[in-house]
């Protein structure tokens, strides 16, 4: 990473951080109902039976609703496991039990898989700080998802959840990042 770019990654990132601790319940109420609404949108049209997603922590977009939704519907639900090494592993969760994991973020208690098991969904949900109009995802700054992301050799959509001011332009980039084939609003899905 170079000095300049990732001086702005991290301003951005600490912007984007103090703007969400900033929103009222009333905002991310009203997100999480637009940001469930379209990602079973999703989920209906490509007919996914098994997926990846997060789950979310207090500040993110809430994909938990869809998540209940994904169990509901026995859609099998995959979620990422930091791993100290930068990879990924994958837990099928009940929905219910969670720990706190590497960094202090919710992941399921389950049994774990190995970073292979990620080829096996049709769809992937992942969280980002930016994404802009060309599908360039910014993340938090970890690396877990472009890394993942770009080691598979065929994978399925990928849609990155953002609040709505956090689909912008441009985002800074960097050789090691990667795209999406679409972000998810509360306002909306855009597809690159």
């Amino acid at each position: 990473m170079t000095d300049e770019v990732g001086n702005e990654k991290r301003a951005l990132r600490a912007e984007l951080r103090q703007r969400r601790r900033n929103q009222s319940d009333h905002e991310k109420a009203q997100a999480s109902e637009g940001i469930t609404r379209h990602l079973i949108d999703i989920a209906t049209r490509l007919s996914v039976r098994s997926v990846s997603a997060y789950l979310s922590a207090a500040d993110e977009p809430d994909t938990r609703p869809f998540v209940n939704w994904a169990f509901a519907h026995d859609i099998r639900v995959l979620f990422p496991i930091s791993r100290e090494d930068g990879l990924l592993d994958w837990a099928v969760g009940d929905g219910e039990s969670e720990t706190r994991g590497l960094f202090g973020l919710p992941e399921p208690v389950g049994e774990v898989l190995s970073p292979m098991a990620i080829n096996d969904v049709d769809l992937i949900i992942v969280p980002a700080a930016l994404i802009d109009h060309g599908g360039m995802r910014m993340g938090w700054g970890r690396g877990y998802f472009d890394k993942t992301l770009g080691s598979m050799e065929k994978r399925p959509p990928v849609y990155a959840v953002v609040f709505d001011p956090e689909y912008v332009d441009s985002v800074p980039r960097e050789r090691h990042d990667q795209p999406v084939d679409g972000v998810v609003t509360p306002s909306g899905i855009h597809e690159f």
